[in-house]
């Protein structure tokens, strides 16, 4: 069996990005370790009832092409889907927070969903699957 075990996120600055997953996302902090040159090795993950799923690398950025890309990694487009078995728990709790939604939740035929970014703009759905 295979699975993607991770998915790197350019960011500015480690401590930030993980506040925001952490306090804003109720994200956990699987790992965070320092690297011989100087970087960081730090994994956020989503809370789940089986430890499943992937988590996120939180990379800081390094040079102006990386920098770049900070905030706008899929082109401005949703790149990030964040599955809740309580969307309506869930989307109170991000607000409360101070995560920006960008639209009003909206139901599906796939479910309930409303895009938000994070602390860098990029674009995520936050999506209770239809049953």
């Amino acid at each position: 069996m295979s699975r993607i075990a991770l998915v790197t996120l350019v960011v500015d600055d480690y401590d930030e990005a993980v506040r925001f997953y952490t306090e804003a996302l109720g994200f956990r902090l699987v790992e965070d370790a320092p690297r011989p040159d100087g970087s960081r090795w730090v994994v956020v993950a989503p809370t789940s009832v089986d430890g499943a799923g992937t988590g996120l690398l939180l990379a800081r950025a390094k040079g102006e092409d990386q920098r770049a890309r900070v905030g706008d990694q899929i082109g401005g487009r949703v790149g990030f889907f964040l599955h809740t078995d309580d969307f309506a728990r869930d989307h109170a709790r991000m607000l409360a927070a101070g995560v920006t939604f960008l639209e009003e939740p909206r139901h599906e035929p796939y479910g309930s969903v409303a895009v938000f970014q994070d602390l860098y703009g990029n674009r995520w759905d936050l999506l209770q699957p239809a049953a």
